[in-house]
């Protein structure tokens, strides 16, 4: 365990993500002299890393190592908490001999600097000068962070900002519960009866967006989860059969169903999704590597998600994509290797690469305490694997979001052909669109004309989520008066 002593319950989040970036196989606890009493006398005792701050600096103290900064002493136009986390990167960096891929970067959205600079005017050179002298950002990363915003900003300029809207609907259920998932979710076996009365909530929640956004333009919609293949056909069929009536679809640029776990694809239900002109699927297999899908839950097993892939083709479907997961326990550069052989041997048209992000709400977090950290091994060589196999598939990086804890201290990527690109993934993670999402566990952002976002999330339990509907409902009507 790291304990980290902070003077000042200022920065918490900052200091604990960017100490726990170097630490990555430690528990990192911050402390503040708004602890509890009983927690601090416990954890004081066990302090390696001391931060004191103050008006015109900092000290950071690691083991019996004193080092100052003086915040005169360099330029922090962007604000003494920036100053904070490079001084705090240059000493964690001395410290363990670490450079961080993302430098000090800590939130989940590295590309939105170099879009908010591309669209101040600023050339690529002085975007990749900011990052790597204000950030420690390596070159590759901030190079990619460039490509990926440009691709976006074209990708976006016919999305309508202000006059549009995208529309998101969960399906909170799933055949089984994967290892490392934090997600809300819920077996389908145990939740079977509760499914109709779910999507009549679900619909009725559809009724209030409809009748008050109807002089808005519906640009993207996005069926996710879950899993919302765990739907029966005919409660797929009922739910967007409802959609489609209620909503104007002739502005939709792009209609996305998760379908997700191989598991839960059958031809009839790709038959629902292809007959109302669902535009993108995903077929997840996460790994082609069978012990690893048994360790993780992930009860599909390879041979399943070859014939769900196969399915998706022979039902109509050109636009497939595929997420994989590096970082999965047990797996090396060698299994990566070979999975992505055999994505390319089948060419989806998009491929999501995830770095495992390590949820404290996942049952990940009680295997790595019986098996060990170091059985997740993610590599710099791992991601180059990943990306070479969606280059030769044709494939660009055109969306980028990183999380807390991540294996590696990496990314995720999103790669697609041109013309494949999912552009719901790029307004949900650049916050420049206001997405009304609708069903249990979800949360609607409504973004302002000056950037300001404000949001209101619907209760996570799918009982109370039914019995509660006009809540939720009452809720949105709030945020959007």
């Amino acid at each position: 365990m790291k304990v980290v002593k902070l003077s000042h319950p200022n920065y918490e989040y900052d200091v604990h993500s960017l100490v726990k970036a170097f630490y990555a196989e430690d528990q990192v606890t911050v402390i503040t002299p708004e602890t509890k009493p009983e927690k601090l006398a416990e954890l004081e005792p066990q302090v390696s890393l001391e931060i004191e701050l103050g008006d015109t600096g900092a000290k950071i103290r690691v083991g019996e190592e004193i080092f100052l900064w003086e915040a005169a002493s360099e330029a922090i136009a962007d604000g003494y908490k920036n100053g904070l986390k490079r001084f705090l990167y240059r000493t964690l960096s001395k410290v363990t001999g670490q450079k961080l891929p993302w430098g000090n970067l800590t939130g989940i959205r590295p590309t939105k600097i170099a879009y908010g600079m591309l669209d101040e005017g600023r050339s690529d050179a002085e975007i990749l000068d900011f990052m790597e002298q204000s950030h420690y950002v390596s070159e590759e990363k901030a190079l990619l962070g460039i490509d990926i915003a440009k691709r976006e900003r074209d990708l976006l300029k016919e999305i309508h900002y202000e006059g549009g809207y995208s529309l998101y609907i969960g399906i909170p259920f799933c055949p089984t519960t994967c290892l490392y998932c934090s997600f809300t979710s819920y077996p389908i076996a145990a939740f079977r009866r509760q499914v109709d009365a779910y999507v009549d909530a679900v619909i009725k929640e559809m009724d209030y967006v409809a009748e008050n956004f109807q002089d808005k333009v519906l640009d993207t919609v996005y069926i996710g989860g879950g899993t919302p293949t765990t739907l029966e056909p005919e409660q797929l069929d009922r739910l967007i059969t409802a959609l489609k009536s209620k909503f104007d679809f002739s502005t939709v640029k792009e209609f996305t169903v998760e379908a997700g776990r191989a598991d839960s694809i059958t031809r009839e239900k790709l038959e629902v999704l292809h007959r109302h002109q669902v535009s993108r699927i995903s077929v997840n297999p996460q790994t082609m590597k069978q012990e690893t899908l048994d360790i993780i839950g992930r009860k599909a097993s390879v041979e399943q998600v070859l014939t769900a892939y196969r399915l998706a083709r022979e039902v109509g479907f050109d636009n497939i994509n595929m997420d994989l997961i590096l970082g999965l326990p047990g797996e090396l550069e060698a299994d990566v290797q070979r999975t992505i052989e055999r994505i390319v041997e089948l060419a989806p048209d998009s491929l999501t690469v995830h770095s495992l992000a390590i949820k404290r709400a996942s049952r990940l977090n009680q295997w790595i305490q019986e098996n060990g950290v170091s059985m997740l091994h993610n590599t710099d060589e791992t991601m180059k694997i990943a990306a070479a196999g969606a280059e030769k598939l044709g494939m660009k990086p055109y969306y980028l979001y990183r999380q807390k804890n991540m294996s590696g201290n990496f990314e995720n990527t999103g790669y697609a052909r041109p013309g494949k690109y999912g552009l719901y993934n790029i307004l949900i993670m650049e916050e420049k669109q206001t997405i009304v999402a609708l069903g249990a566990g979800s949360i609607t952002k409504r973004v302002f004309p000056d950037g300001r976002i404000e949001r209101c999330d619907n209760v996570k339990d799918v009982g109370l989520y039914i019995e509660k509907i006009d809540e939720m409902i009452k809720r949105k009507r709030e945020l959007f008066t």
